[in-house]
């Protein structure tokens, strides 16, 4: 059984900071990408940042500069600092990972149960 568990979202003032963490835990072999998407509501999920195991990094035109995803190997977790917020970034940010559980070869794509971050102006 693989699970991801987001925290760190929030309320927050226009222009102030938060940073998202999500870990990965259970029967997990190996994760290739891990990345952070958002959905406000009446609009679709979108993705915000992503970050593969090898290759470059890329953020939403929306959030770039403002926005920086990171990732801790060692433990699983990816992160996502929202700095310069603005009400426009009020969404559930969800995390998702492409994990190959133990005893398959299959990479399966995992979801996390999302935060809510909400941004007043």
């Amino acid at each position: 059984q693989v699970q991801l568990v987001e925290s760190g979202g929030g309320s927050v003032q226009a222009g102030g900071s938060l940073r998202l963490s999500c870990v990965a835990s259970g029967s997990i072999l190996s994760i290739d990408a891990m990345g952070w998407y958002r959905q406000a509501p009446g609009r679709q999920r979108e993705s915000v940042a992503q970050m593969p195991t090898i290759g470059r990094t890329t953020y939403a035109d929306s959030v770039k500069g403002r926005f920086t995803i990171s990732r801790d190997n060692a433990k699983n977790m990816v992160y996502l600092q929202m700095n310069s917020v603005e009400p426009e970034d009020s969404a559930v940010y969800y995390c998702n990972a492409a994990i190959r559980p133990t005893g398959t070869i299959h990479v399966y794509s995992y979801w996390g149960q999302g935060t809510q971050v909400t941004v007043s102006s």
